[in-house]
């Protein structure tokens, strides 16, 4: 496919309402920028709409966000991306704050925060949203040290290098926590952008369950913090393992020290298997620890080829 300059990414399912309206600030504010649709499976007049008023459309049969944003990072060649809802809830006007950084090469992935000026605060009433995201935000901050302001937002650029070196695993709404992860485990640089939010017009939904998929943004930072850092993922179920042990045959080996019996049998035999337990997981954790920077090192390898690519197409 032809390279752009700007890429604009809008996944949708379901979005009528809103979809023409978002397309048009787009291209009133981003007149030099490619804007694609996909259409994941919509139910009413997304995907003619969205035609209509002068994006390119495509269709991602696989449902979930997470499925359509593999399939946009695969297919489409810019410079520079720029992922949004089209749910009109974020500000078209907003997008050159976002790019700027990025083309100034001070940033590899901007993040509209929607958080630090109060606006989602205001604007969404929805139960537990805002909680869910500070939990969020607290787990990435105690695991990977990187405080973000918004990690939930769906407003977000990305350079070349980025989008093309991001391996896309979630199918679902767990493509934020993914992003975000991902940025941060790999030391890209980051940079948040306040914007103003506001809550979806009347006649859209919300394809977001709050609980199910709160489930599955927590299981897949589990899972992400098990691959990204096995070391301390292990590690800390190595020390659970070996405190239960420790608790449970201290007083056995106070009894030993005290007659020279050992009249516990089955706490000897739970002490003994809990630490031998908490000694394999470190083991396990070493192991996968040195599988994972040699991965680490063929992603950074991939990150200099993606690179020169972008060098190349820069000087022709």
């Amino acid at each position: 496919m032809h390279t752009t300059h700007v890429a604009v990414l809008i996944p949708c399912y379901n979005e009528e309402a809103t979809i023409a309206k978002v397309v048009d600030d787009f291209k009133r504010e981003l007149p030099e920028a490619a804007i694609y649709v996909y259409d994941n499976n919509s139910t009413d007049d997304t995907a003619r709409l969205a035609r209509e008023h002068g994006a390119i459309v495509k269709k991602e049969p696989r449902q979930g966000k997470g499925n359509v944003v593999r399939s946009m990072f695969r297919d489409i060649e810019a410079d520079y991306y720029i992922m949004v809802d089209g749910d009109d809830t974020y500000p078209a006007e907003a997008a050159r704050e976002l790019l700027a950084p990025l083309t100034a090469g001070e940033a590899d992935m901007t993040v509209g925060d929607r958080l630090s000026n109060g606006s989602y605060g205001e604007e969404n009433d929805r139960a537990f949203h805002g909680f869910g995201n500070n939990l969020v935000r607290w787990l990435i901050k105690a695991i990977y040290g990187y405080a973000f302001d918004d990690v939930m937002t769906g407003y977000r650029a990305f350079t070349r290098a980025f989008v093309k070196t991001m391996p896309v695993l979630s199918s679902g709404f767990q493509i934020e926590t993914e992003l975000s992860i991902h940025a941060v485990d790999k030391r890209w640089r980051i940079v948040d952008v306040p914007i103003d939010y506001r809550d979806r017009p009347e006649g859209s939904e919300s394809k977001l369950s709050t609980f199910e998929d709160g489930a599955k943004v927590l299981m897949a930072i589990a899972s992400l913090f098990r691959e990204c850092k096995p070391l301390a993922f292990f590690g800390w179920i190595a020390a659970l393992f070996i405190a239960c042990g420790l608790i449970v045959g201290v007083p056995v080996v106070v009894e030993f020290a005290q007659t020279g019996l050992v009249s516990r049998i089955p706490s000897t035999v739970l002490a003994t298997g809990l630490v031998f337990c908490g000694a394999l997981s470190m083991t396990a954790g070493a192991i996968l620890d040195t599988v994972a920077k040699t991965h680490r090192k063929a992603w950074e390898l991939e990150v200099y080829r993606v690179m020169q690519e972008c060098n190349d197409q820069d000087r022709r």
